[in-house]
This record gives C-alpha cells, sequence and structure tokens, in this order.
C-alpha cells in the first residue's frame, strides 16, 4: 500500500491550518458560500468538460493513488527467462501450457501471439499499438485532475468577483460603510484560497501520481514486448536478462543480475565445485 499522496495531503493541510491557527481564528477561513462556489463549481465544470465513460473512473482512481506499485519489473524479467528457458529446450509450443496460468491479460496475450508464431513485425505492431491506447486513456483520465486544478482557481477569482461586486453595491456612499462590508469582503478573498488549496494541494498531486503509475505499467508492458519477441528470436536467457534489465534504474540491474536467477548452469556447477574443493 502506497500512503504518499494521503500523507502528503493531510500533512499540507495541517501546515497551512497550522499556520493560520498562529496569526488568527481558523474560524476566519471557513465561509460557506466560498465553499459553494469553488466546490459546486469545479465538479460541475468537470462534469461538462468530460464524458460519463471517464468520470466514472474517478473511484477507481482513488484505489490506484493508495494501492502501492503494481507493476514491479524484477518479477517479471524472472518469468520472462524462465519462458526462455522454457522455450530453448522444448520449443514454443510448450509455452501455450504455461500461458494459461498468467493473470495478466497483456501477458497471456503477448504469449500467445508467439506460441501461434505470427511474425515478429506483427507482434510487435499489435501489443504496442494496444500499449499505446492504454496511454492514451489513462492520460485522458489523469486530465481530469488537471482541469480541475486549472478550474479552481478559476472559479476562486469568480467569487473574489463575487465578493467585491456584492461589497460596493451595498456600500453606503453617504457614510462610506456597510454592514455587510466584512462577509463580502471574505467571500472576495476566502475564495481564492479555496481554488488555490485545491489545485496545488489536490488535483495536481493526483494526477501526478496518476501519471507515474501510468508510466509504470507502460514500461511493465514494454519489457513483456521485448522480452517476448526476444523468446521467439532464441535469445540466449541471460542475454535477455541482461537486455530486459537495462531499462530499469543501476539498483534494480544489480537486484536482478545479482539474484540466484542470474547465475547460468555452468556458473552455478562452478561454485558447486568451489565449495567441495574448499571442504
Amino acid at each position: 500500500m502506497d500512503l504518499t499522496s494521503i500523507i502528503g495531503i493531510v500533512a499540507g493541510i495541517a501546515i497551512v491550518l497550522q499556520g493560520i491557527s498562529q496569526s488568527g481564528s481558523l474560524m476566519n477561513f471557513f465561509d460557506l458560500p466560498s465553499i459553494v462556489i469553488v466546490f459546486g463549481g469545479v465538479i460541475c465544470s468537470v462534469i461538462a468538460s468530460f464524458p460519463f465513460s471517464t468520470l466514472k473512473n474517478v473511484v477507481g482512481h482513488m484505489k490506484v493513488l493508495v494501492k502501492g506499485k503494481t507493476y514491479k519489473p524484477e518479477p517479471l524479467i524472472e518469468s520472462l527467462v524462465e519462458f526462455a528457458q522454457i522455450a530453448r529446450k522444448n520449443g514454443l509450443l510448450a509455452l501455450e501450457e504455461k500461458a494459461n496460468e498468467l493473470e495478466d491479460p497483456f501477458y497471456k496475450r503477448s504469449i500467445m501471439l508467439v506460441v501461434d508464431a505470427m511474425e515478429a513485425e506483427k507482434v510487435r505492431e499489435m501489443l504496442e499499438a494496444e500499449v499505446d491506447n492504454m496511454a492514451a486513456r489513462h492520460e485522458e483520465e489523469a486530465s481530469v485532475y488537471e482541469k480541475a486544478s486549472a478550474y479552481a482557481p478559476a472559479f476562486g477569482m469568480i467569487g473574489t468577483l463575487v465578493g467585491l461586486i456584492n461589497m460596493l453595491k451595498e456600500l453606503d456612499l453617504s457614510t462610506g460603510a456597510s454592514e455587510s462590508l466584512g462577509a463580502n469582503m471574505s467571500v472576495a478573498l476566502v475564495t481564492t484560497f479555496y481554488g488555490c488549496m485545491l489545485a496545488n494541494l489536490v488535483f495536481l498531486p493526483i494526477a501526478k501520481k496518476l501519471k507515474v503509475r501510468n508510466e509504470e505499467e507502460i514500461l511493465y508492458r514494454q519489457i513483456i514486448i521485448e522480452g517476448v519477441l526476444g523468446i521467439q528470436a532464441g535469445d540466449n536467457p541471460k542475454t535477455l536478462r541482461e537486455r530486459l534489465a537495462s531499462s530499469l534504474t543501476s539498483r534494480q540491474q544489480m537486484n536482478i543480475l545479482n539474484s540466484d536467477g542470474g547465475d547460468s548452469g555452468a556458473s552455478r556447477k562452478e561454485k558447486k565445485v568451489k565449495k567441495s574443493k574448499k571442504k
């Protein structure tokens, strides 16, 4: 579980509230008309901007934020190396039974395309097109929060204008004062505060986290594509592991290449011989 988004948002709000409480009353920053203008305006604008097919996934986005990193490349690479070893020993048709055990539909489909002896270029074209379509869907979903981050300050400014207009309309020119002056000025300023807080502390961080998760899934699927094409080409499993690991960070590469799975059969035999000699 990844709670960084929740921790960051809650901590950010707490810091702002702490700063407010040090300089004045928290109730000075609570104004119901301002809340209605900013929150209501943002929600209505987002609904007007996107189809229901995109908006219905908002609840799922919250699950993505806290679920943590789902697509882990290290076990995937080991799985692809295992498939490569099976293919070299028993042929590509031997992968069909193992492929049926896979839970990831994209991974399973990729292996089956290779088993069906489809041309490598055709396999790459089909799988990359699917990845591109997925990335486009994810980009549209992240844009919901980017749009909301743009709408929030805009409705904050609308609230500011509403407060200023009401203040000027009700200003008593004969005395230069008005009973509702304070309330109208509160709406004028607090709405801008709400809009900026929502944009920079809620919507933009959510959009960024969704993009990070999207990039992780794209990398995961790209490794699958390169892996199955390497299996189809008959690449050496050890070489395949090294090539797939090259797309990861240095630390991840070290973990993969130094793992027990990274030892070839010959190197394991050499280790056993060395241990026997020491004895």
